[in-house]
């Protein structure tokens, strides 16, 4: 092989190489730029990391070149080239629900990602030269190997480009956070944190509607509740809007101390438990960990500030009974009024009751006295918690009972939580499909029974994320849904599979279960298949990296 063409082949592998590259840096995204997540994720699948025609391509390739190494020079050049060319073709990647974001991090990652792959690429062309001079003949074989050694590494090259751009990204992270603790010094709001395994988002959404019916709130949009989440909806609005009276914001956590960080730069002074229970168990380990992770929001309040827990949860009960801080407020809707006021416990919610039409029930305010009637026309029982907690805090804040009884007839569901609507062709669509959690689930498929004019539909993947655990809630769900629908369709054979066993288990006909690879196909057959007074939930929707 002459020089220009050893240069042409390792452009093409190089090109190979960045585009393989590209498309995995979409999972790194999802994956949030964590290398160890990647990894594991890339290493259960082998079709992730093993490209599968790829060695097949070099084999053809290679047999090929050895019966026509009298070919001259040019003939190994051009074979090379079809090689990578073939090789990069990208694979079909079926149903993408979310697409690669080029932000501004993104692209660094894949500028230093490209650029350890053109060095390697460059190393592989001068390593082919040596050969070439010493033995012709094997030039071809030797630049194939390497160039196909290089491609399988693309993830390798991702994982190295996130690491060579950490010191910038670090100095990046530092910039716009201290950007955020000026803009917070300036507006100086209320600032209120929301915590919980679930329901954050829910609360918070709630809280700032009641809270606007008299003064003016600002709530971390959507579901932005990572330090850099918040420190978007920061700099972003609330820098911009002197006016904000009250911050309410949301604070996950992937990893012990995440939600100190982030309170250490908010300084909640009144703060929320919604719920602890087994999610994100795969990175915490244990309940009990969760647990720990999510008091960090209530050991940040000064002495002063003030703590509302849902005492219904075990673990919030354990952490309401600590005595910090010295203000704390208890909800519970499993209390009687009574026996409320005998623990504590500020806010009951007692004769809940539940149709098509929304929640009913009544709100005690043990302390005060008083009482009002709640209608609503959100579903689901786990809602009732939600509101209790919102209406805690707007209490609180002064804004009585009866303003909170009139604004919460106006509540609407967050974005893909338990959201009905009815199509053109008469089918009621359920969408539940942000996350799914143990608890929720049983609130999702009440509302499903609700239903009685027609056939009902579960389009479910199932429950992830709960380690040890999720065998065995998937188990309970397959019950569970086999009082509710009358027919199930399961998204993902793998990890749906205790859902049917527990569909089976409680009699559910095995006729009426189907199992499919896709969400789209799901979709096809509820409108092919649904008729006007049919009903159809989609309870959780997987990433993209819990795809085949």
């Amino acid at each position: 092989m002459t020089p220009i063409l050893i240069i042409l082949v390792c452009a093409a592998w190089a090109a190979a190489t960045c585009l393989r590259a590209y498309r995995m840096a979409r999972f790194y995204q999802i994956e949030e730029y964590m290398g160890r997540r990647f990894l594991r994720w890339l290493w259960t699948n082998r079709a992730r990391w093993y490209p599968q025609r790829f060695f097949l391509v070099i084999f053809v390739g290679c047999i090929v070149q050895f019966f026509t190494s009298e070919g001259g020079v040019l003939l190994p050049g051009l074979l090379g080239l079809v090689i990578a060319g073939v090789t990069a073709i990208p694979p079909d990647e079926g149903e993408v629900k979310k697409k690669f974001n080029a932000t501004a991090r993104a692209r660094r990652l894949l500028g230093a990602s490209f650029a350890w792959t053109l060095a390697f690429m460059v190393v592989a062309g001068v390593l082919t030269s040596a050969v070439a001079a010493r033995f012709e003949d094997g030039a071809f074989v030797a630049l194939t190997l390497l160039g196909a050694f290089g491609f399988m590494l693309a993830p390798v090259w991702l994982i190295l480009g996130n690491l060579t751009m950490t010191p910038l990204e670090a100095w990046m992270r530092r910039r716009f956070i201290a950007r955020a603790r000026r803009a917070l010094a300036e507006t100086h709001p209320v600032v209120i944190g929301i915590t919980g395994s679930y329901g954050k988002t829910t609360t918070k959404n709630y809280l700032a509607h009641l809270l606007n019916s008299r003064y003016r709130a600002y709530a971390t949009p959507k579901s932005y509740n990572t330090m850099m989440g918040v420190c978007i909806a920061i700099n972003n609005d609330l820098a911009n809007d002197r006016s904000i009276e009250y911050f309410i914001a949301e604070m996950g956590a992937y990893i012990p101390g995440e939600i100190r960080r982030i309170a250490d730069l908010t300084h909640p002074t009144i703060s929320i438990v919604v719920e602890v229970g087994p999610q994100h168990l795969e990175r915490f380990g244990s309940v009990e960990n969760v647990a720990i992770a999510k008091y960090e929001i209530i050991s940040a309040l000064p002495p002063d500030g003030t703590g509302v827990f849902n005492i219904d949860n075990p673990y919030i009960r354990e952490m309401f009974g600590r005595g910090y801080p010295a203000t704390r407020i208890g909800i519970s809707k499993l209390l009687s009024p009574e026996e409320g006021k005998a623990q504590g416990v500020r806010l009951v919610a007692t004769d809940i009751s539940e149709s098509l039409a929304g929640l009913r029930f009544m709100l005690h305010d043990t302390q005060q006295g008083e009482s009002v009637e709640i209608m609503t026309p959100l579903v689901g029982q786990h809602n009732v918690t939600n509101i209790l907690l919102a209406a805690a805090v707007a209490l609180h804040e002064r804004i009585p009972l009866r303003d909170i009884a009139r604004r919460a007839a106006s509540l609407k569901p967050a974005e893909s939580r338990l959201v009905s609507q009815t199509t053109a062709q008469g089918i009621t669509i359920i969408n539940d499909a942000y996350s799914a959690n143990p608890v929720g689930v049983l609130s999702s498929l009440a509302v499903l029974a609700m239903h009685q004019t027609g056939r009902r539909l579960l389009i479910t993947p199932g429950i992830v994320e709960l380690g040890e655990l999720m065998e065995s809630e998937n188990h309970k769900l397959g019950i569970a849904a086999a009082g509710s629908a009358t027919d199930v369709i399961l998204v993902g054979e793998i990890q749906t599979r205790p859902i049917k066993a527990g569909l089976l288990e409680a009699g559910f006909p095995e006729s009426r279960i189907q199992v499919v690879e896709a969400l789209g196909e799901a979709v096809a057959w509820y409108q092919g298949n649904l008729t006007a007074g049919d009903c159809v939930l989609f309870l959780n929707d997987l990433p993209d990296t819990y795809n085949r």
